[in-house]
């Protein structure tokens, strides 16, 4: 409790109650699990359509810096260009990488329309490109909420894809 820090915010009369403060704690680690695991779901599914489509090779969680080591493309444009951007899937054909990020939301806010941006401007640094796509697949009632920024973003996109998009084979179609 010392070395967490937890004494001094007692002793300091930093938080009044105890229990509401650990009940706190604990629903913060809760929700941000819950969240995790949506994004892993999410990702299982993607990964489900992608092992489907015969003689498809990809990669997991691979960065920006591991696609210019092993294929000799350099991703690192635009505003973007300072980050090594870990994407969730990486998928090569003879003559495409496909970057591909996955998410589901079950709720608003400010992520969602700050995802929007940003994907849209991995998007935009795509097209400058050759040889390279982003492709976007995110679905959920969250999206409700942020219909403005979706439609944006969908607006600059060619490859943004939903849940019922990948059971009518759109990956398949894409990739092949």
């Amino acid at each position: 409790m010392r070395n967490f820090g937890l004494f001094d915010l007692l002793a300091n009369h930093l938080i009044s109650n105890l229990v509401d403060y650990v009940t706190g704690v604990e629903t913060g680690l809760d929700s941000n699990g819950r969240k995790n695991r949506g994004g892993d779901l999410m990702e299982k599914l993607v990964k489900s359509y992608i092992v489907q489509i015969p003689g498809v090779q990809y990669y997991e969680q691979m960065k920006k810096s591991e696609i210019r080591a092993k294929w000799g493309i350099d991703l690192k444009v635009g505003t973007a260009a300072r980050a090594d951007k870990k994407f969730d899937f990486v998928v090569k054909t003879p003559s495409t990488i496909y970057a591909i990020e996955a998410n589901f939301y079950t709720g608003g806010g400010s992520k969602l329309n700050e995802t929007a941006r940003s994907y849209k401007e991995l998007a935009l640094e795509a097209q400058s490109v050759d040889g390279y796509e982003f492709v976007w697949i995110t679905d959920g009632i969250g999206w409700k909420t942020a219909v403005h920024n979706l439609r944006e973003t969908f607006d600059v996109m060619t490859h943004i894809y939903n849940i019922s998009e990948m059971e009518s084979g759109v990956l398949g179609r894409i990739f092949l």
